[in-house]
């Protein structure tokens, strides 16, 4: 009910990025790839530190 005042986790700030990398780099595949590589570059070093925060947990 009070979720506004919830604050988010590192773990799910992160997660909303990936995603969004992810969804950049997708949609940019057929116009620029070398922009989709780069954004999904930074996508797989964001899964990374996830991966490090979970085996933290």
């Amino acid at each position: 009910m009070f979720k506004i005042f919830k604050r988010k986790s590192k773990l799910e700030k992160l997660d909303i990025q990936y995603r969004k990398l992810l969804d950049e780099s997708y949609h940019l595949r057929n116009s620029n790839r070398k922009e989709s590589d780069l954004k999904k570059a930074e996508a797989e070093h964001i899964l990374i530190q996830i991966k490090s925060l979970q085996d933290k947990i």
